[in-house]
């Protein structure tokens, strides 16, 4: 018996106003899979993001996280999914620490010193725990906001731009986290503009374009000029 996948994206439709950005999305994901998901600016890939994180009802069409209908049973899919949005979404004025501490205790989870510490020790800023994250760089930032979706343990991870902004040891500490969250049997979907080497954690890439999926394949072997062709060709083909 084949396991149903984590994400299952059925026949999704989402209107605003007189705009169908949305328009019969299918999407499958499965637990240790991860998707990049690209498109142009305005394809709606942080509106499908949005969806599956409970953040937006769907106009028509199901999205289920684990078998939980995420309109219908959203507070069922809030605990098993972690966002990390393009805007890291922390509190500048705040420690590091004090960022982690604020989260837990906000989402009902354990914020004991050894926890938290571990948190951050994970990221590697267990040093910088008592600095104020405005002094932080971008990857820093990023980074905090990784422990903070980690202390909640998902099993689905949403990453809007995970790379932007970050140097190449950033990029690769980053890619071996997402490695590590994939082998534990979590599900990943990361909407980028990217062509590069930080496509290198996906197992299949996703081109949105025209309100739909316009390509589904697996990464493979392809390279940057490979992924570039493909996504000209279908996004041009959409338009």
């Amino acid at each position: 018996m084949v396991a149903e996948p984590l994400i299952r994206v059925k026949g999704l439709v989402r209107v605003f106003g007189a705009t169908r950005v949305l328009d019969g999305v299918d999407l499958d994901v499965a637990a240790g899979e991860a998707v990049a998901l690209l498109g142009p600016n305005g394809a709606g890939k942080t509106t499908l993001l949005k969806i599956v994180a409970t953040l937006l009802r769907p106009t028509r069409g199901t999205v289920t996280v684990a078998g939980h209908d995420c309109a219908r049973e959203a507070e069922a899919v809030r605990p098993l999914i972690g966002v990390v949005a393009h805007g890291v979404q922390l509190y500048e004025d705040l420690t590091a620490l004090e960022n982690l501490k604020f989260w837990a205790t906000l989402a009902g989870l354990p914020a004991g010193a050894d926890t938290l510490g571990q948190a951050l020790a994970d990221v590697d800023l267990e040093r910088h725990a008592g600095a104020r994250v405005r002094t932080f760089s971008a990857g820093m930032k990023r980074r905090l906001a990784l422990a903070r979706v980690g202390l909640a343990r998902p099993r689905v991870l949403l990453l809007d731009e995970p790379f932007a902004a970050l140097d190449a040891r950033a990029r690769k500490w980053l890619e071996a986290r997402l490695e590590s969250f994939k082998a534990a049997g979590g599900a990943l979907v990361m909407a980028t503009h990217s062509f590069g080497r930080e496509l290198g954690a996906a197992d299949r890439l996703a081109i949105l374009a025209g309100g739909r999926i316009a390509l589904d394949t697996p990464r493979g072997a392809l390279a940057p000029d490979d992924v570039q062709r493909l996504y000209v060709a279908h996004t041009e083909e959409a338009s």
